[in-house]
């Protein structure tokens, strides 16, 4: 059986998992859609909205840590992104799980604050590896999908702004692990914490070597181009772009989209 990936490409949390599949050489085919237009697909397997979803030949993951730690179960310890060695254990799970529910969230309403506004380069952001009848359905429905965004993430001036701070936070703490020249957030390899940080980090970040987000830097908005411009240029921007520059690229890319 071929595994298959239901995500919304551009979505950080979904290049978390596909990161994973690459990093491990399993095929996999990915099922990509818009954000919303997304439900039905979702709502097949256990009945969520959530994305991305592994369906693989044991059954089904439905959340981004689960469908890593699975795929370690597929590797040698050595190679997987959650160390057994016990003085790591404990530190990965603390900085992904931390990633997980601040990073994320705060990286996701910030971009969105300000690519909600600019209705085509949204649509043609969001809609990459998608269906073309879901672009021209969401192009359509733009106004009505856009404001539902809005209400589910929360996006609003003060909470991108609380947003913004949260992210500053993060960043400030990332480098100050780092600061001691280790390559890797918990030593001398890469783990779920690094690949974690690096994709949820990504929307702030506009990675060159990331393999869906890929609009010309001349498209983003002003405001949103300064906002990644000062994310890139702290210690824990460098590294994130490090990260998807020598890590995510070694990967073999292994998926067939939908």
């Amino acid at each position: 059986m071929t595994w298959t990936l239901i995500t919304i490409p551009a979505s950080h949390y979904c290049d978390k998992a596909r990161w994973a599949l690459d990093r491990a050489g399993i095929a996999y085919r990915e099922d990509g859609h818009m954000p919303i237009l997304h439900w039905p697909a979702a709502r097949r397997q256990r009945g969520t909205r959530t994305v991305p979803i592994l369906v693989h030949d044991q059954g089904v993951a439905t959340d981004s840590t689960d469908i890593l730690r699975l795929i370690d179960a597929q590797l040698p310890a050595a190679q997987r992104l959650f160390p057994d060695e016990p003085v790591l254990v404990a530190r990965v799970a603390e900085w992904e799980e931390r990633f997980d529910r601040q990073l994320g969230p705060a990286a996701r309403r910030v971009v969105y604050f300000h690519l909600l506004a600019h209705s085509a380069l949204a649509v043609e952001v969001v809609g990459t590896g998608t269906p073309r009848a879901e672009r021209l359905l969401f192009r359509a429905l733009f106004p009505v999908l856009a404001g539902m965004m809005r209400r589910g993430m929360n996006i609003t001036p003060k909470k991108a702004a609380e947003s913004r701070a949260k992210l500053q936070a993060l960043f400030t703490d990332v480098g100050a692990e780092l600061a001691d020249g280790r390559p890797y957030l918990c030593g001398d390899r890469l783990t779920a914490a690094d690949v974690t940080f690096a994709a949820l980090a990504s929307p702030v970040l506009l990675p060159d070597d990331h393999p869906v987000l890929q609009t010309p830097w001349a498209r983003v908005p002003a405001a949103l181009q300064a906002e990644v411009e000062a994310f890139r240029q702290t210690p824990a921007g460098q590294f994130g772009l490090r990260l998807y520059r020598e890590d995510r690229q070694r990967q073999a890319v292994t998926a067939q989209r939908a």
